[in-house]
């Protein structure tokens, strides 16, 4: 019974939000469309309560749960935080598109928690099939998300190509998860170790394993040459769901990617970090070429998050702390560079008319002086210029590569993030320098107009002082895997 009760304490608030997630669809059914708010506020509500969970139960020590296959460490209470405050930024920005949209229903709101679960469950997992569990709970409700617009024609095509190209690297990553047993008679990530450090194994076969186990999770990072789906389905999807897909879940794969490769095949790790090192360099040369070519906005951030999980995947390659850490400091920095960006596209949204064009932006600075103002933050962040978070996020990496022996590696994305500047500096003249060629006033909830404010001021707030964030990782990431 201690066992019972412990197990469910530990996975007390992914039940809570599985729970409320199912109350909201069923409270929907019996709410009218002027009281829909009232689902909005429960949504947020059980985040906070889930927050609250992770916070009063987080202990230093590192906890099992479920017979070993669910675990309770500092990582994963970290990034289980930082999941609920993107998805409540994700609620925030995106009200008014979906309302506007006749998307407002309860199907939205229990879908993110869904997926939310998803995400928790990939960052807890201590097991082969719990992470995949956890993969596929996201994949899913991500999948009903972009065709939720039913009568948009990009949306379904979108859908369709996320789905059919998610099963395909769903298949690869089980495949390989296969082999690995197969070699190892575990599915547990711990037992999967000892016996890899055991050495009587056939390596070829664990390669194999490997090389599928790294393609699946390559796919679901947008890393290339897995990167296909990335620009149709971020362009194709209703942009309130192109922030989901393009923040929170990347939070999941990292940590997917810490509990298969460091904590599993940690003894292969010679062989992975071959694999990730050429993935990230071609991931940052192709994201930063072709976003020059680009002319929608989305697409063009599409190719810029392909750019970016190449710099992540330099931190990744390191198979160190200092790496890890990095790494774990990028993509939460990445996480509200994105969400910033994305929720501008949002803020100058309305109902008939999508801001995904680049020339969508002409003239921001004469239509609205602060919004312009937030939006050159946001670029200035992603493209890397100091003092914003952006910067310090690419030193930290870059510096790990170096640490870690990769000096042509890191002179050589010094040199790409030069060249990738450029498509971020262009959105900064259209701001400032075109007359606009969009007249209307800017109609936001306050609400979303202040959170985008407090958002985008963050990344020039923590980039000059970044010690906190960056001893939240550290801790993170140390007492983890320390």
């Amino acid at each position: 019974m201690e066992n019972i009760r412990y197990d469910l304490i530990t996975a007390l608030p992914e039940i809570v939000i599985v729970c409320m997630a199912m109350f909201i669809l069923l409270a929907d059914l019996f709410l009218k469309s002027s009281n829909r708010i009232a689902i909005y506020v429960l949504a947020q509500v059980t985040l906070l309560v889930a927050a609250y969970l992770t916070f009063s139960t987080h202990t230093p020590s590192v906890g099992y749960a479920f017979t070993g296959t669910f675990v309770d460490d500092a990582m994963a209470d970290v990034l289980k935080l930082m999941i609920y405050l993107g998805t409540s930024l994700i609620f925030v920005y995106s009200r008014q598109y979906i309302q506007l949209r006749e998307m407002y229903r309860g199907e939205f709101y229990a879908l993110v928690l869904f997926s939310v679960v998803g995400m928790m469950i990939m960052v807890s997992g201590q097991n082969m099939l719990t992470l995949y569990v956890g993969l596929e709970l996201l994949s899913l409700s991500l999948y009903a998300l972009v065709a939720l617009d039913r009568d948009n024609a990009r949306a379904t095509e979108a859908a369709m190509k996320y789905f059919v190209l998610g099963a395909l690297a769903s298949g690869m990553l089980l495949y390989g998860m296969s082999m690995i047993y197969g070699m190892t008679g575990s599915l547990n990530i711990s037992e999967i170790n000892n016996a890899l450090m055991g050495g009587e194994n056939v390596q070829s076969v664990l390669i194999l394993g490997l090389v599928f186990i790294v393609a699946g999770l390559a796919f679901k990072l947008g890393a290339v040459p897995f990167q296909m789906w990335v620009p149709d389905v971020y362009e194709g999807s209703p942009t309130a769901i192109t922030l989901l897909i393009s923040s929170v879940p990347k939070l999941a794969a990292f940590a997917f990617i810490i509990r298969m490769l460091e904590q599993g095949l940690h003894t292969l790790a010679v062989d992975w970090q071959q694999m990730l090192m050429i993935m990230a360099v071609l991931s940052i040369v192709i994201g930063n070429v072709t976003a020059i070519a680009q002319t929608n906005l989305k697409r063009m951030l599409a190719y810029s998050t392909i750019s970016h999980v190449g710099f992540v995947l330099f931190g990744l390659m390191s198979a160190s702390i200092n790496g890890f850490t990095s790494a774990l400091f990028y993509i939460v920095s990445y996480v509200l560079m994105t969400l910033a960006g994305f929720g501008m596209i949002l803020l100058l949204s309305r109902k008939g008319f999508e801001a995904e064009k680049l020339d969508d932006l002409k003239g921001l600075n004469q239509r609205s002086p602060w919004h312009a103002f937030l939006m050159l933050i946001v670029m200035f962040s992603m493209a890397g210029v100091p003092p914003t978070l952006g910067f310090y996020a690419k030193f930290t990496v870059l510096q790990a590569a170096l640490q870690a022996g990769f000096l042509w590696l890191v002179v050589f994305a010094v040199l790409m993030a030069v060249i990738g500047a450029f498509y971020y500096l262009r959105v900064i003249k259209l701001m400032y320098f075109d007359e606009p060629v969009d007249h209307h006033p800017i109609q936001a909830p306050m609400d979303m107009r202040i959170v985008l404010g407090v958002n985008a001021l963050a990344l020039l707030a923590i980039g000059l002082m970044p010690q906190g964030l960056m001893e939240l990782c550290s801790y993170a990431i140390s007492k983890s895997l320390g």
